[in-house]
């Protein structure tokens, strides 16, 4: 009785492996040779990112991502080589897959939109930049969301589906900037000398630029003044600077020539 039992079983695990071994095999290949050539395509990945100059984090994000699909791929491949249903696995998947973009579009929306902006770089960490009413300069570009630190040091983040949707100002991409100021002097004062007032300050300021010249102009005649147009064009990391010793000079200097700066006012006439 023994004897017929052992060779029941026998049989049965020389039927399984006939049926199953070749089969368990192929697909223990299938996932080495699979896992090699995924491999491959995440070194061939990174390289070709490498020489577009994409950022760090999103060369990870991105890589890792389609690593993960490919297994996920190469995990399907070997269960429907092992004879499993595999149609209603990747219907399941699909579903999950729709369920988790629905609950999750908020966040979608904000990773496309990183995705977006790592790519075509409308502006990098250390640039100026004015968006979505905020201003200040980028500490950190994420997938989902964007730092920036403000000149009185506080940190904004946005999250970066806005942020790649609306208007983006970038003071930092071009060399150069226009200090642009409005200087008002009394109706009093003599139009030329003032002119020559302000240019001699522009030019006497050596972190203003000879080329683009600077400008000086009649802007408006205004209530109380004549006012000027100031125009000069610096370096941008000096536009700060600028700004604020021209402001400063130009009340001096204005005071010194005896031009004077008004401020507003209204001549009340009586009836007798």
């Amino acid at each position: 009785m023994e004897n017929i039992d052992v060779q029941k079983w026998m049989d049965i695990l020389k039927d399984f492996t006939l049926e199953y071994g070749l089969k368990v095999l192929g697909a223990i290949a299938l996932w080495i040779i699979g896992s090699w050539v995924i491999k491959k395509i995440k070194k061939l990945l990174v390289k070709a990112m490498d020489k577009v100059e994409y950022d760090e984090s999103l060369e990870k994000f991105i890589s890792s991502i389609i690593v993960g699909l490919l297994k996920v791929l190469l995990i399907v491949v070997i269960l429907g080589n092992l004879g499993v249903e595999t149609t209603s696995f990747a219907a399941l998947l699909a579903a999950g897959g729709l369920a988790v973009g629905l609950s999750l579009q908020g966040s979608l929306s904000n990773f496309a939109g990183g995705v977006l902006i790592l790519i075509f770089k409308p502006f990098k960490t250390g640039d100026y930049i004015e968006a979505q009413g905020e201003a200040g300069t980028v500490k950190e570009i994420e997938i989902f969301t964007t730092k920036l630190n403000t000149p009185d040091n506080k940190e904004i983040i946005i999250p970066n589906g806005i942020l790649s949707n609306g208007n983006i100002t970038n003071y930092s991409t071009e060399k150069y900037r226009r200090v642009d100021l409005v200087m008002g002097v009394s109706y009093d004062a003599d139009i030329k000398q003032t002119k020559e007032v302000l240019m001699k300050i522009l030019t006497d300021n050596n972190k203003t630029l000879k080329d683009p010249a600077p400008v000086v102009n009649v802007r408006e005649l205004a209530d109380s003044s004549v006012n000027f147009n100031v125009r000069p064009w610096v370096l941008s990391e000096n536009y700060w600077d600028v700004y604020f010793e021209l402001t400063e000079t130009c009340k001096i200097e204005l005071d010194k020539a005896g031009i004077e700066i008004p401020y507003p006012q209204m001549d009340i006439h009586k009836k007798s």
